[in-house]
């Protein structure tokens, strides 16, 4: 018997979260039960109950388990290999989505063929008029390599007015619910398994960017992010990743005219943030930066060839949605708090 090709699967990745399965799988399956939707839970390894709870309370829920914690990445990579579907859906195990989440995103996708990804709004589940840092309204970049959102400027959360309800096009779609076409997360070498977690799904969108796709937000649809279900934000080894992994991921896909600028900007910038933390007291994350420009310097040279192939690979080098500026300018300096004022 041939299996029918999926719509959508919606693919929740899995580590020790049982009690987040708990709380947010009933809205996952309560409001995603349409014809040609499928939700997975893939397991990377956990050690607490999650298994024996999904099997027990949601015996229609395809599992796929890992032998190992391959991170957020690479987990997903050995995941939707496994998964036969025109749309994946990485969707966070801490997220709450509401009636209807999936049905604008589908439509926008079908009527727009050259959308290799895209997100819902994104609001805070603690507070919930607000939105959440991770995604907003959908994500940008600046000059230097910050990333910022509709919604979101460094750490000023707006609070959702119905400013941002506008589709609009991205330089990248958030991680806790990304929505993607399944032949352009294959064709374009899904997410960078060396990063582990952290800043994957931008790398992966700015190399779509390039390679001609669009990233949108599709703000009429709505879910709401708890946020550092595994690393808070203010854990050490968060801030390790989200350093080492934008430099990689600058160096990566950043144009050959612009690199060696952009590095020695992101040098200066990285080591005053880290005194930064230190005149506060806080040596855990002085530590977490230092190391993580250390270990970037140690791994650069297994990257050359990732650039060489982005950079081969390359349709588009003027992507409009990199501001020609610095954030961290417009917010220290200039006072701008909200992405309505910047743009």
């Amino acid at each position: 018997m041939i299996e029918r090709l999926m719509k959508v699967s919606v693919v929740i990745l899995n580590w020790n979260g049982r009690k987040m399965m708990e709380r947010f799988l009933p809205s996952v399956c309560r409001y995603s039960a349409l014809d040609g939707v499928e939700v997975v839970v893939a397991d990377n390894a956990s050690t607490d109950d999650s298994l024996a709870f999904l099997s027990e309370n949601y015996p229609q829920i395809r599992q796929i388990v890992l032998d190992k914690n391959y991170g957020f990445a690479d987990g997903y990579n050995r995941t939707l290999a496994q998964i036969d579907a025109e749309y994946f859906v990485l969707l966070n195990s801490d997220v709450e989505v509401t009636d209807g989440w999936l049905d604008p995103m589908i439509e926008y996708l079908d009527a727009h063929p050259d959308i290799a990804a895209c997100q819902p709004k994104i609001h805070a589940f603690y507070d919930k008029n607000r939105f959440e840092h991770a995604g907003a309204a959908g994500g940008f970049i600046d000059k230097w390599g910050y990333v910022f959102c509709r919604g979101r400027i460094l750490s000023v959360v707006e609070e959702d007015k119905g400013q941002y309800d506008s589709v609009t096009d991205l330089f990248w779609a958030t991680g806790a619910s990304l929505f993607v076409r399944a032949t352009a997360f294959k064709e374009n070498g899904g997410l960078d398994g060396g990063f582990f977690a952290h800043m994957e799904e931008i790398d992966f969108c700015w190399r779509l960017r390039c390679r001609g796709y669009r990233v949108v937000c599709i703000p009429q649809s709505v879910v709401y992010h708890v946020g550092g279900g595994t690393l808070n934000v203010d854990n050490p080894h968060k801030t390790y990743l989200n350093y080492r992994n934008n430099l990689l991921m600058i160096y990566k896909n950043e144009l050959e005219k612009r690199l060696a600028a952009v590095m020695v900007m992101r040098y200066f910038l990285d080591y005053l943030s880290a005194f930064v933390f230190l005149f506060k007291g806080d040596v855990a994350n002085f530590k977490a930066i230092y190391r993580a420009r250390k270990d970037f310097k140690k791994i650069l040279p297994t990257y050359k060839e990732a650039r060489k192939n982005n950079l081969a690979n390359m349709k588009v080098s003027d992507i409009k949605e990199i501001y020609n500026g610095s954030i961290v300018y417009d917010f220290f300096v200039k006072g701008t708090r909200a992405f309505r004022d910047w743009r």
